[in-house]
């Protein structure tokens, strides 16, 4: 009876060990491709297991320091095989890295933290594997798109987690690390349309240019190509096609930001957004498809997404935001806050949409009211994105695209009407 429990113990570990060996060899796999590694498939395998194996050991004796010796023994045999034979066009501290993260992992699998092991594996393995690629993505990273990326860092990682998380100020409405929140959400997805407009936008034309124009910016996107087609009428076709996608995006972020910041208001603005995108999307394939060629199209320049004054410039006008509405909520109910909308969303739709979807987080307006709300700021934002390209385009091209922006918001108000 002692026997069968004993072997029942002891398979008891033999997942934690395939584990950890089947974490060697995926990392072990990509080594072996280089042929300046000093390490392939057979070592990395075996240092997995070897960090399993370490970690019983000390978790069964209680002396920890065993899986630091462990470590420290890995990586200086790697230091002392690459000493020996060395490589000018490969140093070995990338593999000499990868080795000791192997050990670690093998460790981790053991003690318990086999999930995390694994998904670290497979994003190494990726970083490895991906080395051409990066390079050359780096390489074209400018010394703007760097300042970008460090000042979305400090906007995210620096600033949000000092600030406190507490209800504040009149009526409770403001919360500054929520409010920061919003401002690194915001700042984010606009980063991701600018890096993804730096590195694909010119290169497959207008759609992409309308897409990440508007995740980046739809406003600078609309004031830009209205320039651009007053410049260059001939590009006034292709310039519309791109400001319609721009705005249509803008219909995709508020749905993105709604689903991240408060899902139970999804359902009822789902129908208004959808309304809008289908009756948009039409009009923009058929002034796509009476397009030809999509060449010389303009290259579009925006600003900095992340600039730390852009970021508290929105802080400022979302917590004022959200205070006005709180205040007229209070009251004058819903009314009040329609009239915020109205007049927030002449510049700004996204300082409305988290500014309703925090007053209903609060409670104070239900889904309906801040589905309504947010329709409004919609509404006024066309409106105004009108009036600059008639003010920056010309009163053509304000024709063209007031067929369009009309049929957004008849799109959007029908789906409100009929179902939100």
């Amino acid at each position: 009876m002692t026997s069968a429990l004993l072997n029942v113990s002891e398979l008891d570990s033999l997942p934690a060990l395939l584990a950890s060996l089947g974490i060697g060899l995926l990392i072990g796999l990509e080594r072996e491709r280089n042929p300046a590694s000093r390490a392939g498939l057979r070592t990395f395998g075996l240092v997995a297991v070897l960090g399993a194996v370490c970690a019983l050991i000390a978790e069964h004796t209680g002396s920890p320091w065993i899986i630091a010796v462990g470590l420290l023994t890995v990586g200086g045999m790697m230091i002392a095989a690459y000493h020996s034979h060395p490589d000018e066009r490969d140093p070995g501290t990338t593999s000499v890295v990868a080795l000791l993260l192997c050990f670690a992992y093998g460790a981790m699998v053991w003690l318990g933290f086999r999930t995390q092991a694994v998904m670290l594996a497979v994003v190494t393995t990726a970083l490895l594997y991906f080395k051409p690629e990066l390079h050359q993505f780096s390489s074209r990273l400018t010394r703007r798109d760097l300042i970008s990326i460090l000042q979305f860092g400090v906007l995210s990682l620096v600033i949000l987690p000092i600030l406190p998380n507490r209800d504040m100020g009149p009526y409770a409405a403001l919360n500054p690390a929520q409010v920061w929140w919003m401002v690194v959400l915001i700042a984010g997805v606009s980063l991701c349309g600018y890096a993804a407009l730096r590195t694909f936008g010119q290169r497959y034309g207008a759609p992409l240019l309308g897409l990440f124009g508007g995740l980046a910016s739809s406003t600078a996107t609309t004031l830009i190509f209205s320039r651009h087609a007053r410049s260059v009428p001939l590009l006034a076709p292709l310039a519309l096609v791109v400001i319609l996608l721009a705005n249509l995006v803008v219909l995709v972020r508020l749905g993105v930001i709604t689903a991240v910041v408060q899902p139970g208001v999804l359902g009822s603005l789902l129908p208004v957004l959808g309304g809008g995108l289908l009756a948009g999307g039409l009009i923009v394939l058929f002034a796509w498809r009476r397009l030809g060629a999509q060449d010389g199209l303009p290259e579009l320049e925006l600003r900095n997404p992340t600039e730390i004054r852009t970021a508290l410039s929105f802080g400022l006008i979302y917590a004022l935001v959200l205070l006005f509405s709180a205040a007229l909520a209070d009251y004058a109910g819903n009314t009040g806050v329609y009239v915020v909308a109205l007049i927030s969303g002449l510049t700004d739709v996204d300082a409305i949409t988290l500014s309703s979807l925090r007053l209903y987080g609060m409670q104070k307006l239900n889904a309906g009211e801040a589905t309504t709300s947010i329709l409004i700021a919609v509404l006024a934002n066309l409106g105004f994105k009108l009036g600059v390209i008639a003010a920056v385009g010309g009163r053509r091209l304000a024709a063209s695209a007031a067929a369009g922006f009309l049929g957004v918001a008849a799109g959007c108000a029908a789906g409100w009407a009929l179902f939100a």
